[in-house]
């Protein structure tokens, strides 16, 4: 069903809402005060996925996505890829930008491209825009460090553990949500209890290591000090997200918490003692602090 009031739409994979798609979000935010509506258009899935059977990791999650659009103030519409993958660029943008989400503006990156094969660029998007009387604004890319702030950059970031770049290319802290699920009671048996969380399936998961992190409960910050990876002083074999939890104590099994990271501060040892292990936490504990007070002084 069309919508009755005209939009201000963003166009564009939003895939990880790195500083590059947010310019364009803020573009179509721009054109509140000429009483348009801010929309972001989204899909149900990455095109990847449906283009080549394979959809890139997940940099940000569905649900925390969904948050951060709206904390913007901008409004969001799911799109079946599938659906308009074989479209042309005249047929998207007649079925989909006029008919159904009633664009009064577009913005959009400099390198977009959408319809079948990609055919459709921003030169294209310009010109079905001004045979229609609608407003269009072409976004340059966004550029850190004199080469572009791309989601492929940022995975690539994300997977080697240089966790302070990929936040200064995503303009947020990276981060992950999911249920504390019960674990050995290692930690609360050398003085450190620990939160224990697995990632989602196809989720871009960093390098193993030990980081810095924020874990958030209910609104507040607590720093923490997170393990990704096997804990390789004890025998385990599964890979999992362990957080320690600085000036924080209690029951947090089963709610789903979200932990963002800060920096990487080691890689996983093995330690040959308990009393060994005890010592290394307490170590990162005061690293990780020192790095939560840093994070405070500074912006992302």
């Amino acid at each position: 069903m069309a919508r009755k009031a005209k939009t201000a739409l963003a166009l564009g994979t939003f895939d990880g809402l790195h500083k590059g798609h947010k310019a364009v979000i803020a573009c179509a935010l721009s054109k509140k005060e000429r009483g348009l509506i801010p929309l972001v258009m989204l899909f149900d899935a990455h095109p990847l996925l449906a283009l080549t059977g394979k959809a890139p990791d997940m940099i940000l999650q569905d649900d925390l996505r969904t948050e951060m659009l709206e904390n913007t103030g901008a409004k969001a519409e799911v799109i079946s890829f599938s659906e308009i993958k074989d479209f042309t660029p005249e047929e998207f943008f007649e079925k989909i930008v006029i008919k159904k989400l009633n664009a009064g503006f577009v913005c959009c990156g400099e390198n977009y491209t959408f319809g079948r094969y990609g055919a459709g660029t921003c030169e294209t998007l310009e010109k079905l825009c001004r045979k229609h009387g609608i407003g269009f604004e072409c976004v340059p890319l966004v550029k850190y460090r004199n080469s572009p702030v791309n989601s492929s950059r940022v995975r690539k970031c994300i997977q080697t553990g240089n966790i302070r770049e990929a936040n200064r290319l995503l303009g947020y802290e990276f981060r992950y949500r999911s249920v504390v699920r019960s674990g050995f009671q290692r930690g609360r048996l050398l003085g450190a209890p620990t939160i224990n969380q697995y990632f989602d399936e196809g989720f871009c998961i960093p390098k193993p290591g030990v980081y810095a992190s924020v874990t958030i409960i209910d609104g507040r910050e607590y720093p923490s000090v997170t393990n990704i990876g096997y804990r390789p002083t004890y025998e385990n074999n599964d890979f999992r997200s362990e957080t320690c939890i600085i000036g924080f104590d209690g029951n947090l099994y089963g709610q789903n918490l979200e932990v963002r990271l800060l920096d990487r501060i080691r890689d996983e040892k093995r330690f040959n003692s308990d009393e060994a292990l005890s010592n290394q936490i307490q170590l990162d504990a005061a690293e990780s602090r020192r790095i939560f007070r840093r994070r405070n002084r500074e912006n992302v």
